[in-house]
């Protein structure tokens, strides 16, 4: 089974405008046309049993919408290999509640963003998110480190997520981008041995950037943490999904680990039968 654990879509209506209006601020360019089929199309071509879209509220009044539209993806496209986690924003009335609401849709877990939120990851409010949504059984999942189309400063650091997992003692976090884009080393040195996941999304080679995990680097943070500990994403349409998907089957990883970062651990996660 292969999982991508990391993708985005965006509204038929506005995909074209925002893919165009979001690679212009960061200098790259899309894979996929940013829309729902463009993610199912590509998820087909690359051989991926699933891609998780991972909704952004970027203000709280798009949470119920953004979670209404997860609930009814899952339902609507799940047999075409999308499933959809919830959204969140730090100044959401009655978390607990909403949040509460999310898991009751059967949706798995929910994204934070907190550079496009405004607010630091150690901020009290995220850290009541992170404790009520372990308490319903949800994933976290958090952008963790530079965002390439954002200014300082940096929203989600090794040490704020230090912070924020010793205080909550919570094991059902997510750190996108290999736990803190182009903050790697720093990542190993202050968050190894810590009760979390990473995701590889838009952090090795498969992306054509400069700065980006080779596999010598790769392979050491995949010791570091554990490969049971490694999930794989793409970030699509930033990043080429089934480039993505190449690049860690060619790397010298053993076979279990190569199976555990590509499925085996999303599977667990999103409690689906590995075949």
């Amino acid at each position: 089974m292969i999982i991508d654990i990391h993708t985005h879509i965006y509204p038929d209506k506005i995909a074209e405008k925002t893919v165009e209006k979001l690679g212009d601020v960061a200098g790259i360019s899309a894979h996929t046309d940013g829309t729902r089929d463009g993610l199912i199309e590509s998820t087909k071509e690359a051989g991926i049993d699933y891609s998780v879209v991972l909704p952004v509220a970027t203000n709280p009044k798009q949470v119920p919408g953004i979670n209404e539209f997860a609930y009814k993806t899952n339902i609507s496209c799940k047999r075409k290999g999308i499933i959809s986690f919830g959204g969140i924003h730090p100044d959401t009335p009655d978390i607990a509640r909403v949040i509460r609401g999310i898991a009751s849709l059967g949706i798995k877990g929910i994204k934070i963003h907190p550079d496009y939120q405004g607010v630091f990851f150690n901020d009290a409010r995220y850290k009541r998110i992170i404790l009520t949504a372990a308490t319903y059984g949800l994933y976290v999942i958090v952008h963790a480190g530079v965002d390439i189309g954002m200014p300082e400063p940096v929203h989600t650091t090794p040490d704020m997520v230090r912070e924020v997992m010793l205080e909550t003692g919570a094991d059902r976090v997510i750190l996108a981008h290999m736990g803190g884009w182009r903050m790697w080393d720093e990542v190993m040195d202050k968050l190894a041995g810590l009760d979390i996941f990473l995701d590889t999304s838009f952090s090795t080679e498969a992306v054509n950037l400069e700065g980006m995990l080779n596999e010598e680097k790769f392979k050491e943070m995949v010791k570091t943490f554990g490969a049971e500990r490694v999930l794989f994403g793409s970030d699509s349409p930033w990043a080429s999904q089934k480039k993505s998907i190449k690049w860690i089957q060619n790397t010298s990883l053993h076979k279990k680990e190569k199976e555990m970062i590509l499925g085996d651990n999303a599977a667990k996660i999103l409690g689906l039968r590995v075949v």
